[in-house]
């Protein structure tokens, strides 16, 4: 199954049901990134699991421990202004690569809240990035 199969549905249940899924996502903080393919221009459209941090919201992108940043993190360096779906809500948003110390700091976060995130820092000796999503509207 492609990622494009695998994240239609998901895409169509969250907006159906103002951001609750179910399935192997269920239970999961997930929104939805709107961004530009940095190659093909095109919009492209990702449910991406978050933590939300005071005004931002951070996204991780460890592509499940794959030993490659997903293609969605490629596309946020070329082009970081976003659009992003939390629950019912919609907003224009800027991307950031979070740094270190922070980027540890926010990763173990996410690891306290889905602990599957310890999984795939585990199966990849790549440093997972952690980006940043803030509001720009």
């Amino acid at each position: 199954m492609s990622r494009t199969d695998f994240n239609k549905p998901v895409i169509e249940e969250f907006r159906a049901n103002k951001g609750i899924v179910g399935g192997q996502l269920a239970g999961m903080d997930l929104l939805i990134v709107t961004n530009t393919g940095a190659k093909s221009g095109k919009t492209r459209v990702n449910p991406v699991a978050y933590l939300a941090d005071d005004d931002r919201y951070i996204i991780i992108a460890s592509y499940a421990g794959g030993p490659k940043n997903p293609p969605w993190y490629h596309n946020l360096l070329a082009t970081p202004d976003v659009i992003v779906e939390v629950g019912s809500e919609k907003f224009k948003a800027r991307a950031s690569v979070v740094q270190e110390p922070e980027r540890s700091e926010l990763y173990a976060k996410m690891v306290k809240i889905q602990p599957v995130f310890e999984e795939y820092r585990n199966k990849t000796s790549r440093v997972i990035p952690v980006i940043a999503l803030s509001r720009s509207d």
